[in-house]
């Protein structure tokens, strides 16, 4: 339900990738005013399915949703004043938290190769997303991301360690994905939404050429100018043909995020029968 505009419910989500996108849009239209906080790590790749970009062109539209980008406390403050929108921001969660107490927050950072950090305290609910949480240890509600198994963990179990193996796409696996195998700056000339061609560069990350690995619709590829560090994913290829997606949300995305927004009601519900018991 809505909230009165001087009551905006907050929610911080740690991210700016396609995944945090999705949860945005469902928690802006349930009436959240709706952070997404920058990380570099890892890099954002499918930029056109997320609202990465409002943070360099000022605003992002995904479906029907337009984000803008804040760059300071009191811009965030105003907002959960104003009806339910979703903003971008290169603040993180230690620049927000003086805001005000922040009702929701959502790790959807999916950083494989890093220790996950406590949320637990940091808001009125805390729920971490894919590897490295457990709601006995790190969040109040975990998780799971990892194809054919989204939804929430139980209590005291943790959501599956990375492993290393790609979800498919049109059965194509890792062979898709370009990574990064040393750090550098990464420039490119190419658009997401090109199609290319096997072997066709790309672009270059610190002068060296990067190819593309198979035909196919350009998916997704990290931001020209960028600081890339190794073992990243650099682009994306869409063998899909015809069906080659590259905007909008995706099916993945919005499956993740009904389970977030379905986390985040049974907590709701679970507060309300603790004040009202039978």
């Amino acid at each position: 339900m809505p909230q009165p505009n001087d009551q905006r419910l907050f929610a911080v989500i740690l991210g700016t990738n396609e995944i945090a996108s999705a949860i945005g849009i469902q928690l802006m239209r349930a009436g959240y005013c709706v952070v997404l906080s920058h990380d570099p790590d890892p890099p954002v790749i499918r930029r056109k399915m997320a609202f990465h970009d409002a943070l360099f062109t000022d605003t992002a539209q995904l479906e029907d949703i337009v984000a803008e980008r804040v760059d300071d406390g009191m811009q965030v403050y105003q907002a959960l004043r104003r009806p339910a929108r979703i903003l971008v921001t290169w603040l993180g969660l230690l620049d927000l938290l003086p805001v005000r107490h922040i009702d929701l927050l959502i790790d959807a950072r999916l950083q494989k190769r890093r220790i996950t950090p406590d949320l637990r305290r940091l808001a009125r609910l805390t729920i971490g997303l894919g590897p490295g949480f457990s709601s006995h240890f790190n969040c109040d509600v975990a998780v799971e991301t990892r194809p054919g198994r989204i939804g929430l963990v139980g209590e005291r179990r943790w959501t599956d360690a990375a492993d290393g193996v790609a979800s498919t796409l049109g059965d194509v696996g890792a062979e898709r994905f370009v990574y990064s195998q040393f750090a550098g700056r990464w420039h490119t000339p190419i658009e997401i939404g090109t199609r290319v061609y096997k072997d066709l560069v790309l672009g270059h990350l610190s002068g060296i050429p990067v190819l593309a690995p198979r035909d196919g619709v350009l998916r997704g590829i990290a931001r020209d100018g960028s600081e890339i560090p190794v073992g990243v994913k650099l682009l994306e290829i869409d063998p899909r043909g015809r069906d080659a997606q590259w905007t909008g949300t995706d099916g993945r995305g919005r499956t993740i995020a009904h389970a977030t927004t379905a986390a985040v009601r049974l907590h709701a519900g679970r507060r309300i029968s603790q004040w009202n018991p039978a």
